[in-house]
């Protein structure tokens, strides 16, 4: 049985001032809360299920009433997870082996925990994020990411460190910048940084000093094809639809 102080810890992890404070988040689902119980980086505190999903693993049983209460989502699924937000990551990543992320200002949930999830399907073991950006353990990015949350190593510390460190040892930061060049006529290389930029106003001026190659997805509207027609194609992609095309595209060179 669930106690009124558990109802009421619970529902306070829905805001990042509480769970930053008590440095706890909740996952929903059973798929999550399996990858979750799996994973070497996040410790699972406590499972809530409504019903019989787990045979040797503790749980608390609830009703569907209370599950109400304390999940964040629209359509609770049943069980919940209390989890520890792991320590900041104390290793760097080797920048001269490794593709690594940027998020600059990344504000949507679902875009947040999409792009962690590409990150996890194309082998990228680290997403560095600017202050800004949506709290990777918001409910709603946690959701996204279906999961690859547990096998991610999201830092939002050792940004500045990171720059620097390509700076001083020549190593590629590529922007995704609508003003770039086309990435399908550039030689990509298997490491480096990737910055994805805001959803609205791209790369922030503090990180676009960085970039030593701006790149695009090149769009192949009636407009692009022959420019001054008049535009039938869509604007712009969404910050993560973005990112899995890029990601391939990186990936894709590094096996040439």
């Amino acid at each position: 049985m669930i106690s009124q102080a558990q109802i009421k810890l619970i529902k306070s992890l829905h805001l990042k001032k509480n769970r930053e404070q008590m440095n706890l988040f909740i996952a929903e689902g059973k798929k999550i809360v399996d990858e979750l119980l799996n994973s070497d980086n996040i410790e699972v505190v406590h499972i809530y299920a409504s019903g019989n999903y787990f045979e040797d693993t503790p749980f608390t049983k609830v009703t569907e009433e209370e599950i109400k209460k304390i999940s964040a989502l629209t359509t609770p699924p049943n069980l919940l997870a209390v989890c520890k937000i792991p320590a900041e990551n104390t290793v760097i990543p080797d920048l001269q082996k490794e593709l690594v992320l940027v998020l600059d200002d990344i504000r949507d949930p679902g875009n947040m925990g999409s792009i962690i999830r590409i990150a996890d399907w194309f082998g990228i073991g680290y997403i560095f994020c600017t202050g800004e950006s949506v709290d990777a353990y918001n409910p709603k990015v946690v959701q996204a990411s279906m999961g690859s949350i547990a096998r991610v190593k999201i830092d939002n510390k050792n940004l500045r460190t990171v720059l620097q460190e390509s700076k001083d040892k020549r190593i590629p930061v590529y922007g995704a910048k609508l003003d770039g060049t086309n990435m399908l006529k550039q030689k990509l290389t298997a490491n480096g940084l990737l910055i994805i930029g805001n959803e609205s106003n791209g790369i922030s001026p503090e990180l676009g000093k960085y970039v030593t190659n701006a790149i695009k997805i090149p769009s192949f509207s009636k407009d692009a094809i022959d420019p001054g027609s008049a535009p039938d194609g869509a604007e712009s992609l969404n910050a993560a639809m973005a990112t899995a095309i890029l990601c391939a595209e990186f990936r894709r060179e590094a096996l040439k």
